[in-house]
């Protein structure tokens, strides 16, 4: 049973918001959405996306007076308002971290003045920087880090100090932070700040590090949104989708129904308050090999990946999700085949229109020096 009448989600409106939202209608709570409707993400549209049973507060996360009233008769908080990507946050500096960091500091400075009895915070996989890699003694390496590259024949991989090759492993929770871009760093405020305001004031808190989410309803047009949505836009457009460094890079895909599923176990289950945990599939991808598997599911195998072989500052080699904590303590695991998943996106995304900008966000990269 919900051990709460009221949720708030923060970021309601957006991609995962939505899934949220209608899984804790499920669930058998009343639902009010809290969204600043930004243009970059909702195209200037209001969401009619949303089941009629929710209330939708427009107002920004940052405001004082929107939050109060955002927060009156809530009994939990998920909280997912947030700018996202990793690349425009390094030149998008103050509007990262005014929303994602002073966003959030907002939300708990009213929530002194109204406890809730739990807040869930989402944060991200980014904040491990480059996951876990084991070297050829087969000693753990939590700090492994790449060199920029100064010719065309060395490698993309980290190393470890004597030049040997490191093997990457699935990530878990334990692993250091290594904060490589400004969206790492104010999304692990954001997961700090949650799980050390609200026990001082008698709250519950979890964090869930979700990975690479994807699904139907992304927001096609931000060229800065999931990897997915930008390959969809990209090949939707007849373009092939652009992929930096050699593609080899891997990642962990889990879809969106699965990270809802994954909010109401946090958001309910008593084992999760004070915790943090990983949200991904619990397989890893290379970056190219989806790239291919969409533009086939979508019908268009010739519109295979386009190898860009240069290196966006913030990015990471390997990152992908050791899911075991979560699935132990939460009874959480992904249900959603991958295959499956890819399918539903593309005959969503055949269906839609979208405006490519990833040619103009790379050419803004670029053009900051943020492209080598």
């Amino acid at each position: 049973m919900p051990v709460s009448d009221r949720i708030l989600i923060t970021g309601g409106a957006g991609f995962i918001g939505r899934y949220v939202a209608r899984a804790c209608l499920e669930r058998g709570y009343d639902v009010r959405v809290l969204d600043s409707l930004i243009d970059q993400v909702h195209g200037g549209k209001q969401p009619d996306h949303l089941d009629r049973a929710i209330e939708v507060a427009v107002g920004d996360v940052r405001d004082e007076a929107a939050v109060g009233r955002a927060l009156q008769g809530v009994d939990a908080v998920i909280h997912l308002a947030a700018e996202v990507g990793v690349g425009q946050s390094m030149y998008a500096v103050d509007r990262y971290v005014g929303v994602n960091d002073l966003g959030t500091a907002v939300l708990f400075q009213k929530l002194i003045e109204k406890p809730v009895r739990r807040v869930v915070v989402a944060s991200s996989m980014s904040i491990y920087g480059e996951g876990l890699y084991r070297d050829a003694d087969g000693h753990m390496v939590e700090d492994a880090e790449r060199k920029p590259r100064t010719s065309d024949v060395q490698g993309w991989d980290p190393v470890d100090r004597q030049g040997r090759a490191l093997t990457p492993l699935p990530t878990p929770e334990w692993k250091r932070p290594s904060l490589a871009s400004v969206y790492a760093l104010t999304k692990y405020v954001q997961e700090r700040l949650t799980l050390t305001v609200a026990p001082a004031y008698g709250m519950e808190a979890a964090a869930l590090r979700l990975f690479n989410v994807y699904g139907p309803g992304q927001a096609l047009s931000n060229p800065y949104t999931g990897v997915l949505a930008i390959f969809a836009s990209r090949i939707l457009n007849g373009q092939r989708p652009m992929i930096f460094e050699d593609g080899l890079q891997r990642r962990d895909f889990v879809h969106v129904t699965d990270v809802a599923k994954a909010f109401m176990l946090a958001l309910e289950k008593p084992a999760a308050n004070g915790q943090v945990y990983n949200v991904g599939s619990g397989h890893d991808r290379s970056v190219a090999e989806i790239g291919e598997m969409l533009a086939a599911a979508m019908g268009r195998p010739e519109q295979t990946p386009e190898i860009v072989a240069k290196a966006r500052i913030g990015d990471i080699r390997h990152c992908f999700c050791d899911i075991s904590k979560a699935r132990d303590e939460l009874g959480f695991t992904a249900s959603m085949d991958f295959s499956q998943g890819l399918a539903e996106l593309a005959e969503w995304v055949e269906q839609q229109t979208a405006e490519d900008r990833v040619a103009e966000a790379r050419q803004e990269l670029e053009r900051r020096g943020l492209v080598a």
